[in-house]
């Protein structure tokens, strides 16, 4: 059986032993079981349609350049160097045809399409899925010849592909979706907020907008977040709704970036886990039972009536958890006011839809042991939100989407 050649480029690579090719010949005369267990073992038949996908492309460029008078070849064979292909997500070593034209050698297509690296998807979603680079090539079948890759070698691949993963979150052009709600939230990273925000389309469609790197939840860098997702065409001329935590720089960044186009509907779950907070565990548990069954009653009136009640309770037993029930109630009760609770409230009650992405990102992220710098933060991030982005469902009630337009435009006065 013919063998390729060792490598001979400049940096210290290991081989895998010596790697194994034929000729079509060779493998045409096999009996059924060996050609069976080539194909395999597939890197000695990647090799043969290697060579063949080599040689093809050298006898076109021949014809193609012979002289229609004299029958001449203006393109002539030269030997071959060596070289290295891709196959099998191994970097395995081959000898290239080298063909000479007038104005010197002539570059093969179909061997830069094959050596090219391209960072193979399995590699990059490997490490995503939490392979350290180190362990990486024992998760993959080592081939006679192929080229053994170096942890420093994998990691500038996965580096690669994920600062390119977050260029295209990072650019990515909004301005083709009909945007209705936006949720946003911050997340804690390594000493750090990274602040994700969520877009509702008008069909139901989750489409992770962006995120931003920042300590705290404060107003300037919410605004300045919110309007740059403006300047990546987010539209928001009908009217948007924001369902967030309560924090105050984000209601206050919201409504600065977005100014009297967002009506807030402020988590009913937080809400509820702030006010139990204030209270002893042993009441804990009731008081949000109570709670809860407050803020699912259909109608505002309804809603009100509850809450009111828990709240003048409060005011005798616990004055501080009454005050944290009082603060910001209203917005807790947004979707009632706009008569759509019992239609939508499901899914834009609380932050769910972002708190459950949250959850997929830490099974890539919270792998992650070290943290070295912002660049590597964003890089994961990005790669991770643009895995979870395709699992994501529509939400529940989206049918009734078009009639929380026409309450938005109605609360903001923008109809007509």
């Amino acid at each position: 059986m013919v063998t390729v050649a060792k490598s001979t480029c400049k940096i210290k690579k290991k081989l895998m032993g010596e790697a194994e090719s034929l000729t079509r010949a060779q493998y045409e005369a096999l009996e059924r079981r060996d050609r069976i267990s080539l194909i395999r073992r597939l890197i000695p038949i990647g090799l043969m349609a290697v060579a063949e996908e080599l040689q093809k492309e050298v006898e076109e460029l021949v014809q193609q350049s012979l002289d229609p008078e004299t029958g001449k070849a203006r393109v002539i064979k030269h030997g071959s160097n060596q070289g290295s292909v891709i196959l099998g997500n191994q970097r395995v070593p081959v000898r290239v045809p080298r063909v000479r034209g007038e104005n010197g050698d002539i570059s093969l297509e179909s061997y830069d399409l094959l050596h090219n690296d391209l960072v193979p998807e399995t590699l990059y979603k490997t490490i995503l899925g939490g392979v350290s680079c180190k362990g990486y090539e024992s998760t993959i079948e080592n081939h006679s010849g192929s080229i053994s890759k170096s942890k420093s070698t994998i990691s500038k691949r996965f580096i690669a592909q994920s600062e390119k993963e977050l260029q295209l979150f990072q650019n990515r052009d909004l301005s083709g979706y009909d945007f209705i709600v936006i949720f946003i939230d911050g997340k804690p990273f390594y000493k750090d907020q990274m602040i994700i925000s969520l877009g509702i389309t008008m069909n139901g469609e989750k489409i992770i907008l962006g995120f931003v790197q920042a300590g705290t939840e404060n107003t300037i860098v919410i605004s300045h977040f919110l309007q740059s997702l403006m300047d990546r065409g987010l539209k928001i001329d009908q009217g948007i709704l924001a369902v967030t935590d309560g924090s105050k720089g984000l209601i206050s960044g919201l409504k600065q970036a977005f100014n009297k186009k967002v009506v807030i509907q402020r988590c009913q779950w937080h809400k509820r886990e702030n006010v139990t907070s204030y209270l002893p565990k042993n009441e804990q548990e009731f008081m949000k039972t109570r709670l809860q069954k407050a803020y699912e009653r259909p109608t505002l009136s309804e809603a009100e009536e509850l809450l009111n009640s828990i709240q003048d309770e409060l005011d005798k037993t616990n004055q501080s958890a009454a005050s944290s029930l009082k603060e910001g109630l209203k917005e807790t009760l947004t979707l009632h006011r706009l008569g759509l609770f019992a239609k939508i409230g499901v899914s834009l009650k609380t932050t769910n839809c972002l708190e459950s992405i949250n959850s997929s990102v830490e099974k890539f992220c919270g792998k992650v042991r070290y943290w070295k710098n912002s660049s590597q933060k964003q890089r994961w991030l990005a790669s991770a939100l643009r895995e979870t982005e395709p699992t994501l469902r529509t939400i529940k009630g989206y049918s009734h989407l078009p009639e929380l337009r026409t309450a938005l435009k109605k609360e903001l006065g923008l109809e007509g």
